[in-house]
């Protein structure tokens, strides 16, 4: 069995990425003081403010940069693994990337994942200013003997992002992690944990919300297991829930319920 112990923290990120890299800091000391092998921060760690503007492409930087050379930093002190939403610099003038960046303890980037489905929905536009990463893009790596996919907040109400990391025959990954702003609104805290467990429920992999704090985010991250379980959870508040995945789980669940192994491509084609 391998086991994988998570730390999820929730929090407000301002537009200043030396104090974010700060808080990525403490917030990486707390969870490797607790035990935790993985830090997930929320999208828009290195930088945010509630308009989509020109800030961000004035404040986005290459995945050289000094934030994300910070969080491998980071990663080195506390021998802990990362996974941070970042403003990266897109090759659009006018525009930036909406970027998750994984960073294992030794310091090395061991995969990127550039959202693809923009938030042009419930009032906000997201084309407007940010480039949209490659739909092929496939990002899973390798922690602790598990294998860890990558999604982006409004990336969760496409059942087809989830299923494709946790295939078996495409990405196979054992935990999907999600990274998000998630704003509040009416109904909107029922669809994230729905959705969430849903992808979890339905691909019987384990699962973990991120959600940002603040004026107009949720909070709410949460850990999910492959039943749809929910076995740690936040509040609105910030702060950071730590819970440990394990493999033994998901093989007991998938024995019960082989849900991906009965797949019908008849029905729904490769």
């Amino acid at each position: 069995m391998a086991t994988l112990t998570v730390a999820a923290a929730q929090f407000a990120p301002v537009d200043d990425a030396a104090a974010n890299l700060r808080t990525v800091q403490a917030a990486a000391e707390d969870a490797a003081r607790r035990g935790a092998d993985l830090l997930v921060t929320p999208e828009y760690t290195s930088y945010f403010t509630a308009a989509i503007d020109d800030r961000f492409v004035a404040a986005a930087e290459p995945l050289d940069g000094p934030f994300v050379s910070g969080l491998r930093e980071i990663a080195r002190q506390h021998a802990i693994a990362l996974v941070v939403g970042v403003a990266e610099t897109a090759e659009t003038s006018g525009r930036f990337r909406n970027t998750l960046v994984a960073v294992l303890p030794d310091g090395s980037i061991a995969a990127t994942y550039r959202k693809v489905h923009l938030y042009d929905a419930f009032g906000s536009k997201e084309s407007d200013r940010i480039e949209s990463g490659a739909a092929d893009q496939l990002p899973v790596f390798e922690l602790g003997g598990l294998r860890v996919g990558l999604e982006t907040c409004y990336d969760l109400r496409f059942p087809e992002v989830t299923r494709r990391l946790a295939a078996p025959e495409v990405g196979a990954a054992d935990v999907v992690v999600l990274p998000a702003e998630w704003v509040r609104g009416p109904g909107k805290e029922h669809h994230w944990r729905t959705l969430l467990t849903a992808r979890a429920i339905e691909n019987t992999v384990w699962v973990v919300g991120v959600g940002q704090t603040g004026s107009i985010g949720i909070g709410d991250s949460v850990v999910i297991d492959p039943s749809g379980v929910a076995v740690a959870a936040a509040g609105a508040s910030a702060g950071t829930v730590v819970a440990t995945i394990d493999t033994a789980t998901t093989e007991a669940v998938r024995a019960v319920n082989p849900s991906l192994a009965l797949r019908r491509f008849d029905v729904h084609p490769r």
